[in-house]
């Protein structure tokens, strides 16, 4: 579905971010391989972060109460998304639903000041609570 009209950011869902399990893992939908690159939007919920200061979130399907980098025994579940925001904003109660836009990328990467890895992440995002 597009979003704003012509030119506008395509809402994509966590059910549309992998397309199978291969003997490597988790394989990148059609849809995703097809918009990497292009403006996104997709809706879940902000992870709590590991720190208010945090240049990024992560964005979940479901809320998660704990936070995730927290507890050696915390499970991630696989369809998560990193997101890198424009400008720094203060993070928001994990129950409440938002909305992400911003340009998807994809690939194996490592954080340089957290060391968090990510296969899947929205950058240059900026996001509102629905």
């Amino acid at each position: 579905m597009l979003l704003g009209g012509a030119g506008g950011p395509e809402r994509i869902g966590f059910d549309q971010l992998y397309g199978e399990w291969s003997v490597t893992g988790l394989r990148f939908s059609d849809t995703v391989r097809r918009l990497t690159g292009q403006m996104v939007a997709l809706r879940g919920y902000m992870a709590p972060p590991l720190t208010a200061e945090a240049g990024f979130f992560v964005l979940t399907r479901e809320p998660l109460s704990i936070c995730p980098f927290c507890s050696s025994d915390a499970e991630w579940p696989p369809d998560i998304v990193v997101v890198y925001l424009r400008r720094r904003a203060l993070p928001l109660d994990p129950s409440v639903r938002i909305e992400v836009t911003g340009r998807l990328e994809t690939g194996s990467w490592t954080d340089p000041d957290s060391g968090f890895v990510s296969q899947l992440r929205i950058r240059d995002a900026g996001f509102t609570a629905l």
